[in-house]
C-alpha cells in the first residue's frame, strides 16, 4: 500500500507549492518586472534545482555527461519550447481575460502532457489502467471547463457592478487571442514532455546510486537548462530592450528581491516533488502525476482566491466554480486509482516468486 500512496502523497505536497507560488508576483515593485523575472527564474531553474540535484544524485555531472545525446537534447530543447508557452501567456491575459486564458492553457497542457508521454510508452495499450487513465483525463478537461467558465460569469457580473475588470478583446482580436492561448496551452504541456524523453538520466542517476525517486533532480536539471536559456534570454532582452538595468539598485526593493526568491523555492519545489512522486509510478508516472498536479494546483489557487475575496460578490458563478471543482476532485480520484492498477503485474510476479524458489531448492 505505501508504493502506491506515496507517490500520490508527493504529488499533492508538489500541487500545494504549484499552487502557491504564484503569489509571490504580487510583489515586483519597485523592480522592473524583467529583473524581477531574472531573480525569479535563476533561482527557480539554475539554483535550487542544481543544489538539490548534487545533494541526492552521486557525481551528477558525470550522470549528465555520460547520459545518451538524444536525451539530454530532446530534455532541453522541450524546456526551451514550454519557456516560449509561458511567455506567451501573459500575451494572452491582453486578449481573452484570465480566467478563460487559466482554463484553456491548463486544460490543454494537463491533457497533452499526458497524452504524449502515454503514447511513447512500449505497447500502452496493453496496459489495464489505461482505460481509467482516459477517462480521468476527459473528465478533468470537463472539470476544468466549468472552473474557466465560472470565471467567465464572475468577470462578468463584476464588470456589471461598476468594478473595473482586466479588458477582453472582442472580434478578430478575440480570435487571435484563442490561438495564442491554445499555442500556449500545447506549448506549456512539454515540461512534462521533457522530463518523460529524460527518463535515460533517471537510469542513469540510479546506477550511480541514486534512490530512484531522486533521479528525477537529475532529469530536472537537464530539462530546466532549456527552460532558463528561454526565460532568462527573454528577460535579458528587455532589460537592454527598456534600459532598466539600474532597477536592480532600486531603493526599498528588498520585499520583491524576497519574493522572487521565495516563488523561486515553492516553483521548483512543485517540479521536484512532483518529479520524484511520477518516478515512483514508473513509465506512467508522466501521465498519471501531470493532470494530478495541475488540477490540485487548480483547486488550491482557487481556494486561495476565495479566501482573498476574488469571489465576493459573485455568488452564482461561486457555485459554478465549486460545481467545477467537485468534478475534478472525482478525476484526480479516477486518476489515483489507475495508479493501484498500474501496480498489478508487479504484484503478479511477487506472487509465482515463491514457487521460482522452491524449484531451485529443490534442484
Amino acid at each position: 500500500m505505501i508504493e502506491i500512496m506515496l507517490p500520490l502523497l508527493l504529488v499533492l505536497l508538489a500541487s500545494v507549492f504549484q499552487g502557491t507560488f504564484g503569489l509571490g508576483m504580487k510583489y515586483t515593485k519597485p523592480l522592473a518586472w524583467e529583473a524581477w523575472w531574472l531573480i525569479h527564474v535563476t533561482i527557480a531553474m539554475i539554483v535550487f534545482p542544481g543544489i538539490w540535484a548534487v545533494m541526492v544524485v552521486p557525481d551528477l555531472v558525470t550522470v549528465i555527461t555520460n547520459s545518451p545525446a538524444q536525451a539530454i537534447q530532446e530534455g532541453a530543447l522541450y524546456g526551451f519550447l514550454w519557456g516560449i508557452g509561458g511567455i506567451m501567456f501573459g500575451v494572452c491575459v491582453t486578449y481573452i481575460g484570465v480566467a478563460l486564458t487559466m482554463g484553456i492553457v491548463m486544460g490543454l497542457a494537463a491533457l497533452m502532457g499526458s497524452l504524449i508521454p502515454l503514447v511513447q510508452i512500449d505497447n500502452f495499450s496493453a496496459n489495464p489502467a489505461i482505460p481509467f487513465i482516459i477517462a480521468g483525463m476527459v473528465i478533468m478537461l470537463v472539470a476544468v471547463a466549468i472552473v474557466a467558465k465560472a470565471g467567465i460569469n464572475r468577470d462578468k457580473v463584476l464588470a456589471e457592478s461598476g468594478q473595473e475588470i482586466a479588458g477582453i478583446a472582442t472580434g478578430s482580436a478575440f480570435k487571435k487571442g484563442l490561438s495564442i492561448a491554445i499555442a500556449c496551452g500545447i506549448l506549456s504541456s512539454l515540461l512534462n514532455v521533457g522530463f518523460s524523453a529524460t527518463e535515460a538520466i533517471g537510469s542513469s542517476a540510479e546506477e550511480a546510486g541514486a534512490l530512484t525517486r531522486n533521479t528525477a533532480l537529475a532529469r530536472w536539471v537537464v530539462v530546466l537548462l532549456g527552460a532558463y536559456a528561454m526565460n532568462a534570454g527573454y528577460a535579458l532582452f528587455l532589460l537592454f530592450k527598456n534600459n532598466s538595468w539600474s532597477s536592480f539598485s532600486t531603493q526599498n526593493a528588498a520585499k520583491a528581491y524576497k519574493w522572487a526568491i521565495i516563488a523561486g523555492l515553492l516553483w521548483f519545489a512543485a517540479l521536484g516533488v512532483y518529479g520524484q512522486g511520477a518516478a515512483l509510478m514508473g513509465d506512467i508516472g508522466p501521465v498519471i502525476g501531470w493532470p494530478m498536479l495541475l488540477g490540485l494546483a487548480l483547486i488550491i489557487s482557487t481556494v486561495i482566491g476565495i479566501y482573498t475575496g476574488e469571489w465576493q460578490g459573485a455568488p452564482g458563478p461561486f457555485k459554478t466554480m465549486v460545481t467545477g471543482i467537485v468534478v475534478l476532485i472525482s478525476a484526480i480520484c479516477l486518476l489515483g486509482y489507475s495508479n493501484s492498477i498500474e501496480q498489478q503485474p508487479v504484484n503478479t510476479v511477487d506472487i509465482y516468486q515463491p514457487e521460482i524458489n522452491a524449484d531451485l531448492y529443490n534442484e
